[in-house]
Protein backbone atom coordinates (compact mmCIF):
# COMPACT_ATOMS: atom_id res chain seq x y z
CA UNK A 1 0.00 0.00 0.00
CA UNK A 2 1.35 3.20 -1.05
CA UNK A 3 -0.82 5.40 1.04
CA UNK A 4 0.74 7.39 4.32
CA UNK A 5 -0.93 7.30 7.62
CA UNK A 6 -1.73 10.45 9.42
CA UNK A 7 -2.26 9.27 13.01
CA UNK A 8 -3.92 11.73 15.26
CA UNK A 9 -3.83 11.02 19.05
CA UNK A 10 -7.00 12.54 20.48
CA UNK A 11 -5.56 11.49 23.99
CA UNK A 12 -2.99 13.87 23.65
CA UNK A 13 -5.08 17.20 22.31
CA UNK A 14 -7.31 16.31 25.88
CA UNK A 15 -4.19 16.10 27.60
CA UNK A 16 -2.71 19.30 26.38
CA UNK A 17 -6.38 21.01 26.93
CA UNK A 18 -6.57 19.69 30.57
CA UNK A 19 -3.01 20.92 31.17
CA UNK A 20 -3.56 24.60 29.60
CA UNK A 21 -6.92 24.12 31.34
CA UNK A 22 -5.07 24.03 34.80
CA UNK A 23 -3.03 27.37 34.50
CA UNK A 24 -6.65 29.65 34.44
CA UNK A 25 -8.85 29.99 37.61
CA UNK A 26 -11.77 30.33 34.52
CA UNK A 27 -13.31 28.54 31.68
CA UNK A 28 -11.04 26.92 29.22
CA UNK A 29 -12.60 27.03 25.57
CA UNK A 30 -11.32 25.39 22.66
CA UNK A 31 -10.45 26.97 19.44
CA UNK A 32 -11.29 24.21 16.54
CA UNK A 33 -11.00 26.66 13.41
CA UNK A 34 -9.45 25.25 9.92
CA UNK A 35 -11.10 21.67 10.29
CA UNK A 36 -9.31 21.53 14.06
CA UNK A 37 -6.27 23.12 12.82
CA UNK A 38 -6.63 20.10 9.65
CA UNK A 39 -7.44 17.29 12.28
CA UNK A 40 -10.80 16.62 11.64
CA UNK A 41 -12.45 19.48 13.85
CA UNK A 42 -15.89 16.47 14.56
CA UNK A 43 -13.65 13.68 15.81
CA UNK A 44 -11.67 16.51 18.02
CA UNK A 45 -14.33 18.68 19.00
CA UNK A 46 -16.18 14.93 20.26
CA UNK A 47 -12.68 14.05 22.04
CA UNK A 48 -12.62 18.15 23.71
CA UNK A 49 -16.42 18.02 24.75
CA UNK A 50 -16.32 15.03 25.94
CA UNK A 51 -13.38 15.60 28.59
CA UNK A 52 -15.14 18.97 29.46
CA UNK A 53 -14.66 21.37 27.02
CA UNK A 54 -18.10 23.52 26.62
CA UNK A 55 -17.25 26.61 24.52
CA UNK A 56 -15.46 25.97 20.91
CA UNK A 57 -14.05 28.59 18.53
CA UNK A 58 -14.47 28.51 14.90
CA UNK A 59 -13.66 30.96 12.38
CA UNK A 60 -16.66 31.03 10.05
CA UNK A 61 -20.63 30.47 10.50
CA UNK A 62 -20.24 27.33 8.17
CA UNK A 63 -17.50 26.16 10.09
CA UNK A 64 -19.82 26.28 12.97
CA UNK A 65 -22.74 24.22 11.44
CA UNK A 66 -20.21 21.38 10.49
CA UNK A 67 -19.21 21.28 14.57
CA UNK A 68 -22.72 21.51 15.66
CA UNK A 69 -23.48 18.52 13.57
CA UNK A 70 -20.86 17.04 15.23
CA UNK A 71 -21.40 18.45 18.67
CA UNK A 72 -25.10 18.27 19.34
CA UNK A 73 -27.15 20.54 21.20
CA UNK A 74 -24.95 21.17 24.53
CA UNK A 75 -21.87 23.34 24.01
CA UNK A 76 -21.63 26.69 23.00
CA UNK A 77 -19.87 27.50 19.58
CA UNK A 78 -18.57 30.96 18.91
CA UNK A 79 -17.89 32.24 15.43
CA UNK A 80 -14.97 34.59 15.14
CA UNK A 81 -15.76 36.35 12.49
CA UNK A 82 -19.13 38.06 13.65
CA UNK A 83 -22.63 38.39 12.35
CA UNK A 84 -21.68 38.46 8.39
CA UNK A 85 -24.48 38.67 5.41
CA UNK A 86 -25.98 36.00 5.16
CA UNK A 87 -25.23 34.64 7.58
CA UNK A 88 -28.41 34.85 9.95
CA UNK A 89 -29.96 31.07 9.18
CA UNK A 90 -26.93 29.37 10.09
CA UNK A 91 -26.46 31.26 13.35
CA UNK A 92 -29.76 30.95 14.34
CA UNK A 93 -30.61 27.54 12.80
CA UNK A 94 -27.34 26.32 14.21
CA UNK A 95 -27.57 28.37 17.67
CA UNK A 96 -24.07 29.99 16.28
CA UNK A 97 -22.57 32.64 18.76
CA UNK A 98 -21.10 35.29 16.33
CA UNK A 99 -18.48 37.73 17.90
CA UNK A 100 -19.04 41.19 16.91
CA UNK A 101 -16.64 43.10 15.26
CA UNK A 102 -18.18 46.37 14.10
CA UNK A 103 -21.29 48.37 14.58
CA UNK A 104 -22.24 47.10 10.97
CA UNK A 105 -22.14 44.23 12.52
CA UNK A 106 -24.10 44.76 15.83
CA UNK A 107 -26.47 46.55 13.49
CA UNK A 108 -27.24 43.31 11.09
CA UNK A 109 -26.97 41.52 14.40
CA UNK A 110 -30.06 42.86 16.16
CA UNK A 111 -32.33 43.64 12.99
CA UNK A 112 -31.98 40.36 11.80
CA UNK A 113 -31.91 38.00 15.02
CA UNK A 114 -33.05 40.26 18.01
CA UNK A 115 -32.47 38.08 21.00
CA UNK A 116 -29.78 36.39 19.43
CA UNK A 117 -26.70 35.57 22.11
CA UNK A 118 -23.54 37.46 20.50
CA UNK A 119 -19.93 38.36 21.77
CA UNK A 120 -18.14 41.11 21.21
CA UNK A 121 -14.62 41.53 19.68
CA UNK A 122 -13.00 44.40 20.44
CA UNK A 123 -9.20 45.84 18.51
CA UNK A 124 -6.44 46.27 21.41
CA UNK A 125 -3.92 46.92 18.97
CA UNK A 126 -3.64 43.99 16.71
CA UNK A 127 -5.42 45.89 13.80
CA UNK A 128 -7.47 42.62 12.48
CA UNK A 129 -10.39 42.19 14.07
CA UNK A 130 -12.39 44.00 16.35
CA UNK A 131 -14.18 47.42 17.05
CA UNK A 132 -10.82 50.12 17.51
CA UNK A 133 -11.57 52.31 21.19
CA UNK A 134 -13.85 54.89 19.82
CA UNK A 135 -16.02 52.51 17.91
CA UNK A 136 -16.57 50.60 20.93
CA UNK A 137 -17.04 53.74 22.83
CA UNK A 138 -20.07 55.03 20.85
CA UNK A 139 -21.44 51.50 20.86
CA UNK A 140 -20.56 50.78 24.52
CA UNK A 141 -23.36 50.92 26.01
CA UNK A 142 -25.89 50.07 23.53
CA UNK A 143 -24.21 46.79 23.25
CA UNK A 144 -23.67 45.48 26.67
CA UNK A 145 -27.86 46.51 26.72
CA UNK A 146 -28.06 43.97 25.08
CA UNK A 147 -26.03 41.09 27.11
CA UNK A 148 -23.28 39.96 25.34
CA UNK A 149 -22.18 36.44 26.66
CA UNK A 150 -18.19 37.46 25.69
CA UNK A 151 -16.02 40.35 25.53
CA UNK A 152 -12.84 39.41 23.91
CA UNK A 153 -9.73 40.35 22.01
CA UNK A 154 -6.32 38.35 20.60
CA UNK A 155 -3.00 39.46 21.54
CA UNK A 156 -0.32 39.88 18.33
CA UNK A 157 2.88 38.72 20.05
CA UNK A 158 1.57 36.59 23.01
CA UNK A 159 4.42 34.06 21.62
CA UNK A 160 7.11 36.33 22.93
CA UNK A 161 6.86 36.68 26.45
CA UNK A 162 9.21 39.98 26.69
CA UNK A 163 7.08 41.88 24.27
CA UNK A 164 6.39 44.90 25.05
CA UNK A 165 2.83 44.63 22.74
CA UNK A 166 1.56 42.29 25.30
CA UNK A 167 1.51 45.01 28.36
CA UNK A 168 0.13 47.52 25.98
CA UNK A 169 -2.45 45.06 24.63
CA UNK A 170 -3.61 43.96 28.14
CA UNK A 171 -3.88 47.85 29.23
CA UNK A 172 -6.28 48.53 26.30
CA UNK A 173 -7.73 46.05 26.71
CA UNK A 174 -8.03 46.68 30.25
CA UNK A 175 -9.18 50.09 29.89
CA UNK A 176 -12.07 49.35 27.03
CA UNK A 177 -13.64 46.94 29.38
CA UNK A 178 -12.83 47.36 33.20
CA UNK A 179 -16.15 47.85 34.79
CA UNK A 180 -18.44 45.40 32.76
CA UNK A 181 -20.19 42.47 33.96
CA UNK A 182 -20.03 40.52 30.99
CA UNK A 183 -17.43 37.57 30.89
CA UNK A 184 -13.94 38.59 29.35
CA UNK A 185 -11.44 36.82 27.34
CA UNK A 186 -7.85 37.82 25.90
CA UNK A 187 -5.87 34.98 25.68
CA UNK A 188 -5.34 32.44 23.53
CA UNK A 189 -2.26 29.48 23.86
CA UNK A 190 0.30 32.03 24.20
CA UNK A 191 -1.81 34.48 26.30
CA UNK A 192 -2.71 31.59 28.68
CA UNK A 193 1.56 30.70 29.35
CA UNK A 194 2.11 34.42 29.88
CA UNK A 195 0.22 34.43 33.23
CA UNK A 196 -2.70 35.17 35.40
CA UNK A 197 -3.11 38.81 34.31
CA UNK A 198 -4.16 37.87 31.19
CA UNK A 199 -6.62 35.01 31.44
CA UNK A 200 -9.70 36.86 32.72
CA UNK A 201 -13.02 34.77 32.91
CA UNK A 202 -11.91 32.72 29.75
CA UNK A 203 -9.07 31.58 27.57
CA UNK A 204 -9.21 30.30 23.75
CA UNK A 205 -6.40 27.35 23.34
CA UNK A 206 -5.92 26.38 19.49
CA UNK A 207 -2.11 25.59 18.43
CA UNK A 208 -0.91 24.48 21.89
CA UNK A 209 -3.83 21.63 21.98
CA UNK A 210 -2.73 20.42 18.98
CA UNK A 211 1.15 19.77 19.78
CA UNK A 212 2.39 23.27 18.88
CA UNK A 213 4.69 26.25 20.25
CA UNK A 214 4.82 28.64 22.20
CA UNK A 215 3.54 25.16 24.44
CA UNK A 216 6.75 23.28 24.60
CA UNK A 217 5.58 21.04 27.34
CA UNK A 218 2.93 19.89 25.03
CA UNK A 219 2.45 16.27 24.22
CA UNK A 220 2.94 15.47 20.59
CA UNK A 221 -0.47 15.07 18.33
CA UNK A 222 0.63 13.95 14.96
CA UNK A 223 2.53 11.40 13.71
CA UNK A 224 3.04 10.80 9.75
CA UNK A 225 3.89 7.73 8.61
CA UNK A 226 5.35 7.16 4.92
CA UNK A 227 5.72 4.15 2.65
CA UNK A 228 8.94 3.57 0.95
CA UNK A 229 7.83 2.60 -2.74
CA UNK A 230 11.41 1.85 -4.54
CA UNK A 231 15.26 2.04 -3.05
CA UNK A 232 17.93 2.46 -5.57
CA UNK A 233 21.97 2.72 -5.63
CA UNK A 234 22.85 5.71 -6.55
CA UNK A 235 26.39 6.65 -8.13
CA UNK A 236 28.62 9.69 -7.51
CA UNK A 237 28.22 12.30 -10.49
CA UNK A 238 24.34 11.32 -10.99
CA UNK A 239 21.53 13.14 -9.89
CA UNK A 240 17.89 13.06 -7.95
CA UNK A 241 14.71 14.35 -8.58
CA UNK A 242 13.82 17.24 -10.85
CA UNK A 243 16.12 19.69 -12.46
CA UNK A 244 19.56 17.85 -11.61
CA UNK A 245 19.30 19.78 -7.97
CA UNK A 246 20.67 17.24 -5.66
CA UNK A 247 23.81 15.05 -7.65
CA UNK A 248 25.63 12.37 -5.18
CA UNK A 249 28.90 13.04 -4.27
CA UNK A 250 29.30 9.68 -2.83
CA UNK A 251 27.89 6.18 -3.58
CA UNK A 252 24.26 6.37 -2.05
CA UNK A 253 21.50 4.52 -1.47
CA UNK A 254 17.76 6.38 -2.01
CA UNK A 255 14.90 5.90 -0.89
CA UNK A 256 11.74 7.00 -2.76
CA UNK A 257 8.88 7.68 -0.59
CA UNK A 258 5.38 8.14 -1.09
CA UNK A 259 4.35 11.39 -0.35
CA UNK A 260 4.82 15.34 -1.56
CA UNK A 261 3.94 18.48 -2.27
CA UNK A 262 0.17 17.74 -2.82
CA UNK A 263 0.02 15.74 0.37
CA UNK A 264 0.97 19.51 2.29
CA UNK A 265 4.43 18.60 2.08
CA UNK A 266 6.23 22.00 1.21
CA UNK A 267 7.85 22.27 -1.23
CA UNK A 268 10.62 24.76 0.00
CA UNK A 269 11.37 22.66 3.29
CA UNK A 270 13.47 19.74 0.96
CA UNK A 271 17.36 21.41 1.42
CA UNK A 272 16.64 21.61 5.12
CA UNK A 273 14.41 18.70 5.75
CA UNK A 274 14.44 15.12 7.29
CA UNK A 275 12.53 11.74 7.83
CA UNK A 276 13.22 9.33 10.60
CA UNK A 277 13.67 5.72 9.79
CA UNK A 278 13.34 4.00 13.39
CA UNK A 279 16.24 5.53 15.57
CA UNK A 280 18.32 7.04 12.60
CA UNK A 281 17.48 10.11 10.59
CA UNK A 282 17.68 10.09 6.96
CA UNK A 283 18.48 13.78 4.63
CA UNK A 284 15.49 14.28 2.16
CA UNK A 285 17.39 14.86 -1.18
CA UNK A 286 16.38 16.63 -4.34
CA UNK A 287 13.39 18.27 -5.25
CA UNK A 288 10.12 17.26 -3.22
CA UNK A 289 7.65 17.01 -6.08
CA UNK A 290 3.82 16.59 -5.91
CA UNK A 291 3.93 12.64 -4.80
CA UNK A 292 7.11 11.74 -4.38
CA UNK A 293 10.01 12.45 -2.04
CA UNK A 294 14.20 10.94 -2.22
CA UNK A 295 15.64 10.23 0.66
CA UNK A 296 19.17 9.07 1.62
CA UNK A 297 19.32 6.00 3.53
CA UNK A 298 22.60 4.80 3.45
CA UNK A 299 23.29 5.26 7.26
CA UNK A 300 20.06 2.23 7.59
CA UNK A 301 21.01 -1.01 8.54
CA UNK A 302 18.43 -2.81 7.16
CA UNK A 303 16.04 -1.04 4.80
CA UNK A 304 12.66 0.14 5.62
CA UNK A 305 9.00 -0.37 5.21
CA UNK A 306 8.31 3.21 6.28
CA UNK A 307 9.47 6.28 7.41
CA UNK A 308 8.18 8.91 10.07
CA UNK A 309 8.17 12.84 8.75
CA UNK A 310 6.45 13.46 11.66
CA UNK A 311 6.21 12.42 15.40
CA UNK A 312 8.33 11.71 18.28
CA UNK A 313 11.25 12.24 16.48
CA UNK A 314 10.13 15.61 15.10
CA UNK A 315 7.50 17.85 15.68
CA UNK A 316 5.46 20.58 13.37
CA UNK A 317 7.53 22.89 14.73
CA UNK A 318 11.03 21.68 13.89
CA UNK A 319 9.49 20.80 10.34
CA UNK A 320 8.18 24.39 9.83
CA UNK A 321 11.54 25.63 10.36
CA UNK A 322 13.14 23.83 7.65
CA UNK A 323 10.57 25.32 5.71
CA UNK A 324 10.85 28.75 6.87
CA UNK A 325 7.26 28.88 8.24
CA UNK A 326 5.08 27.90 11.30
CA UNK A 327 3.65 24.63 12.99
CA UNK A 328 0.44 25.91 12.27
CA UNK A 329 0.81 26.47 8.49
CA UNK A 330 2.22 22.37 8.96
CA UNK A 331 -0.72 21.39 10.83
CA UNK A 332 -3.39 23.35 8.37
CA UNK A 333 -1.73 22.24 5.08
CA UNK A 334 -1.74 18.38 5.70
CA UNK A 335 -3.71 17.10 2.66
CA UNK A 336 -6.94 14.43 2.38
CA UNK A 337 -5.29 11.56 0.38
CA UNK A 338 -3.99 10.48 4.11
CA UNK A 339 -5.09 7.47 5.53
CA UNK A 340 -6.28 9.29 9.08
CA UNK A 341 -6.51 6.99 12.29
CA UNK A 342 -7.20 8.30 15.77
CA UNK A 343 -6.39 7.07 18.72
CA UNK A 344 -6.90 7.80 22.31
CA UNK A 345 -3.54 7.19 24.09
Amino acid sequence: MAQSVLTIDLGAICANWRALAAMNDGETAAVVKANAYGLGADRVGKALAETGARTFFVAIAEEGVSLRKALGAGPTICVFGGHMDGDAALLRDANLVPMINSIDQMLRHVEALPGHPFGIQLDSGMNRLGMEPAEWSALRDIALSQNPVLVMSHLACADEPGHGMNEYQLHTFRQMTDGIDAPRSLSATGGTLLGPDYHFDMTRPGIGLYGGLPYVEARPVVTLSIPVIQVRDVNPGESVGYANSWVARVPSKIATIAAGYADGIIRAMGPKANVWAGETRCKIVGRISMDLIGVDIGAVKNVPERVELLGQHQSVDTLADAAGTIGYEILTSLGTRYARKYTTT
